[in-house]
């Protein structure tokens, strides 16, 4: 399996995306939204990560729980996957959900029902060891 993050709307304070979980064949298995910091030079904590194809790996932070972690992010550590709501919970991190939404009146896209989506993602990726992640 794979994921491709389609990065459609790269704004001056959030990324916003299409998060597509593919079948070997290209066929598309399920779509959430994901949500990132904006390109700000991949600094860490405030920018996103560059457009690239990563190698993940199921995950159990302390912090988030069941996640995936992006193996070899030039020049940053600890790129998690993981269930979140707002932009600043983001820290450089991709979070998903089913909607984009303005939750809390700041002006800025957030994301719905992160942790639900977090199961989902990580249900059908139950026997996968490592997974492909293509960032456009």
């Amino acid at each position: 399996m794979k994921i491709v993050i389609d990065r459609y709307a790269p704004e001056e304070k959030q990324t916003i995306g299409s998060f597509y979980l593919l079948q070997d064949n290209g066929t598309t298995i399920h779509r959430w939204d994901s949500l990132e910091l904006p390109y700000l030079d991949n600094q860490k904590y405030i920018s996103c990560i560059p457009t690239n194809t990563y190698i993940a790996i199921k995950h159990d932070s302390p912090k988030f729980g069941d996640c995936l972690w992006l193996q070899d992010v030039v020049n940053r550590s600890e790129i998690l996957v993981h269930r979140l709501n707002f932009n600043d919970d983001t820290l450089g991190c991709i979070g998903i959900g089913r909607f984009l939404k303005d939750l809390n009146n700041d002006g800025l896209m957030d994301i719905t029902d992160s942790g639900e989506s977090m199961k989902e993602l990580l249900d059908y990726l139950k026997y996968v060891d490592e997974i492909i992640i293509e960032i456009k």
